[in-house]
């Protein structure tokens, strides 16, 4: 038996014993009067003097996260929602039964008290505990207490214990949902009304990605998770309604890495009558605000540079090649329209996407500030508007930050026929080997001979913006559950079945006086 297992079984021996006293070891509610935030925002102005003439009366429920017992009395820190505060607890203060408790309980578990509020001689905010009871067993523990939970692999792993050793972490997830609400609070106000789109689809589209592959028994067809809502948005468009979003989960069989997450969510709106110069303002807009609702300020601070989303750069594609080229002789914009320096510089079958590779390759991990890089090639736009002036570019831009992108945005082509060519060039790419071309949509090209009017659309990467929102480096930081390869078996089970089996011990004695 490993070591592990043997404070396992000790730790299932004392739900025993804490039943024995007549405490229910789990499922008991239990009304508590404060949070441990607010105790702290009350109380901590107040003197030890204010307390002890006062001594309000508070009930408070959380997890042990430290035990210093010292006799007839000891000290326990409760934490809750990340904040943690302490609690005393007196022999002759508590009934007998409650101080047998108290000695049976183990760091992890979960307890509630009720008591009142005073100053410890060292002057910490603390609980007088004048009744305890027992609300959850810990059966594991929990890590070293200087250190925290430190191994990533089990930090995703295991989420909840990184919630309950790094408290830290839950901040994280609370900022992650204030981004979530100023977006859809910002788009709201300006009229957009939210939706819900397939997530099982019989065409993927609207992206360059690999899909997932999934089947449907009772109608004997395959199905695709979708990699992007795009397409069913557009299909609202042509049907009158003007405003739409989504923040949707969406699902890409690629690679994973500290930016990429098999299954990922993004904000996806569209405005009729509008073009990409309006995105662009209204982009800026949204991401400042988001960074004032998620983090009070405009300018955020990320792996140690500070990021102002009150001013966000604008560069044609081309100027930003000219810019941020990283080579020996950075090009002219003369060089950036020219096939044959394109083609020197990269193995891409057209100009266009030898534009794109070496912008990918060169530039983007020097767009650290926010910037907008607009005018895109036709060849990896295949439903963006051509742009009017030139017409192998189209009116499409996308948003980086900290050296990647967070947003992608176009003026959404409406020409059914124009589409139609897109659709056939993108399967010319797949033929050529490109596995994230787009397939023919024939449904969707009937929505556009319908007529859908002139549309901006863009999508926002919720996880990348969190990640800057957050100062969090990886964007499995910012997500719950991050894929992971499975772990094998556990053994779980078994411990708590061989631990269930072993005879109860004696209950235990309560103390005489």
């Amino acid at each position: 038996m490993s070591l592990e297992q043997e404070l396992f079984d000790q730790r299932f021996t004392r739900i025993r014993e804490i039943e024995a006293l007549g405490y229910r070891a789990y499922g008991q509610r239990f009304d508590f009067s404060h949070t441990l935030d607010a105790l702290h925002a009350i109380f901590n102005p107040k003197t030890a003097e204010e307390l002890d003439a006062e001594k309000p009366r508070v009930r408070i429920a959380g997890r042990i996260m430290t035990v210093r017992r010292m006799g007839k009395a000891g000290f326990m820190h409760l934490q809750q929602r990340g904040s943690r505060l302490q609690i005393y607890v007196k022999k002759d203060a508590v009934p007998e039964r409650d101080f047998s408790l108290y000695q049976l309980v183990d760091m992890g578990d979960v307890i509630g008290v009720e008591g009142y509020m005073f100053r410890t001689r060292t002057g910490e905010l603390s609980v007088h505990v004048e009744s305890m009871t027992f609300l959850s067993k810990n059966l594991f523990g929990l890590p070293e207490k200087y250190h925290g939970l430190e191994d990533v692999e089990i930090r995703y792993r295991q989420r909840y214990l990184d919630l309950i050793a790094n408290p830290e972490v839950q901040k994280t997830f609370e900022t992650r949902a204030k981004v979530v609400g100023s977006f859809r609070r910002q788009l709201e106000a300006r009229a957009f009304v939210e939706v819900e789109t397939p997530m099982m689809q019989s065409l993927y589209g609207g992206a360059a990605a690999r899909p997932f592959v999934t089947h449907h028994n009772t109608l004997d067809i395959d199905l695709y998770l979708r990699i992007a809502p795009e397409l069913y948005l557009k299909r609202l468009i042509a049907g009158g309604m003007e405003r739409v979003f989504e923040i949707n989960r969406n699902f890409r069989n690629e690679g994973v890495s500290t930016r990429h997450n098999p299954e990922f969510t993004m904000l996806e709106f569209y405005q009729a009558y509008a073009d990409y110069n309006d995105l662009m303002d209204l982009s800026g807009e949204l991401l400042k605000n988001v960074a004032i609702d998620s983090t009070g300020s405009s300018e955020v601070d990320f792996q140690g540079t500070r990021l102002d989303f009150g001013h966000v750069r604008r560069f044609t594609i081309r100027e930003a090649v000219c810019e941020f080229y990283k080579g020996k002789d950075k090009p002219s914009m003369d060089d950036v329209r020219d096939p044959v320096w394109l083609g020197r510089h990269s193995d891409k079958a057209t100009p266009g996407e030898a534009l794109v590779d070496i912008f990918e390759r060169h530039c983007e991990d020097a767009l650290i500030q926010p910037t907008i890089i607009y005018e895109y090639p036709v060849e990896v736009s295949p439903l963006a508007k051509q742009n009017a002036n030139e017409p192998a570019m189209t009116d499409r831009f996308e948003i980086y930050a900290a050296g990647m992108e967070i947003g992608n945005a176009f003026t959404e082509l409406n020409d059914p026929d124009e589409q139609r060519k897109r659709f056939e060039m993108q399967l010319a790419m797949k033929e050529r080997g490109d596995e994230e071309a787009h397939q023919m949509d024939e449904d969707y090209l009937r929505a556009l001979c319908y007529g859908m009017p002139p549309t901006g659309g863009e999508g926002i990467g919720i996880d990348r913006v969190t990640m800057l929102m957050t100062d969090s480096k990886s964007i499995r930081d910012v997500i719950l559950f991050p894929l992971l390869r499975p772990e094998g078996p556990i053994g779980i089970a078994d411990w708590l079945r061989s631990a269930s089996e072993r005879p109860a011990p004696a209950p235990p004695a309560l103390e005489k006086e």
